[in-house]
């Protein structure tokens, strides 16, 4: 029987929110509903942050309420803490994410506060979530590198992501934020993780900085993960990672696991429909 790799789309959110131009959110609108088109199950449409931080998604709820939903695909959105929670939710959104770092400069510079401080707002949040149903997806950035405090341990990945495990996150997505990971850190990395908890609680999120994502994932997979995030057309970057560039690119992940032989669900056809739009937003001035 063919193993099912799921695709976790983030370009409408973590590829669009380092673009310069400000796009219409009738345009990011219309970049997720190409990309429901797709067959993708999950799609990370926004984030309810603060626009100070992140001007590019401050129409949220304006896009969340344009979009047309399909039923078997799940709507997500990014949360900072308990009033992007409640705005999420009263934007429809099916389930939230929260974001760690395993670098203390990252998250300093992120999100100032210390990695700890980050964990412990998350507690209520996850509380709340729990109390109403909502799934949490729990993001650690930085797991080999990071621009500020350089190399990190696997041990430092570890323990954050144990943690936020512990507080109810039912899956932790593992984020190359500056596209630095190399198949052995990455290897050395998942010997550590599997060691606390099974491959089904991980993903991997590998930006290609550096060409080696897809060397990156083949290593997951070999280790037994099966969920990935990509983002449509290599968008992204990340506006608090110097030199970071964007993510892997959806359809060059698509266009592997066939090769590989793994299900995926996804139409390529309709998936370069999309990256074709997802370019040519982009490109308008």
């Amino acid at each position: 029987m063919t193993e099912h790799v799921t695709i976790f789309e983030t370009g409408p959110r973590d590829g669009l929110q380092n673009e310069a131009r400000l796009i219409p959110a009738v345009q990011k609108a219309r970049l997720v509903d190409l990309l429901s088109e797709c067959g993708l199950k999950k799609i990370e449409v926004t984030s309810f942050v603060s626009p100070q931080w992140v001007p590019q998604l401050a129409d949220a709820a304006e896009v969340m309420a344009a979009i047309r939903r399909k039923l078997e695909t799940r709507y997500t959105a990014l949360i900072p803490n308990l009033k992007g929670l409640a705005a999420a939710l009263a934007a429809g959104a099916d389930e939230v994410a929260v974001f760690a770092s395993a670098s203390e400069g990252f998250s300093r510079q992120n999100i100032n506060c210390s990695v700890s401080e980050s964990l412990a707002r998350f507690e209520p949040v996850l509380a709340a979530a729990s109390e109403r149903g909502t799934p949490v997806r729990g993001y650690v950035s930085c797991i080999t590198a990071c621009p500020f405090d350089g190399e990190i341990a696997p041990a430092q990945v570890a323990r954050v992501a144990e943690r936020l495990l512990a507080m109810g996150c039912y899956q932790v997505s593992l984020g190359d934020t500056l596209g630095a990971a190399t198949p052995r850190r990455v290897e050395q990395l998942l010997v550590e993780l599997l060691e606390r908890a099974p491959a089904a609680r991980f993903a991997g999120h590998f930006h290609d900085t550096r060409g080696r994502a897809l060397d990156n994932i083949k290593v997951c997979l070999d280790k037994g993960l099966r969920v990935f995030d990509a983002a449509i057309g290599g968008l992204g970057g990340c506006p608090y990672a110097p030199g970071a560039r964007g993510n892997v690119a959806t359809e060059s992940v698509v266009r592997m696991l066939d090769r590989l032989g793994y299900e995926n669900g996804i139409d390529r056809q309709k998936l370069s429909t999309a990256a074709r739009f997802a370019r040519q937003i982009r490109r308008q001035p």
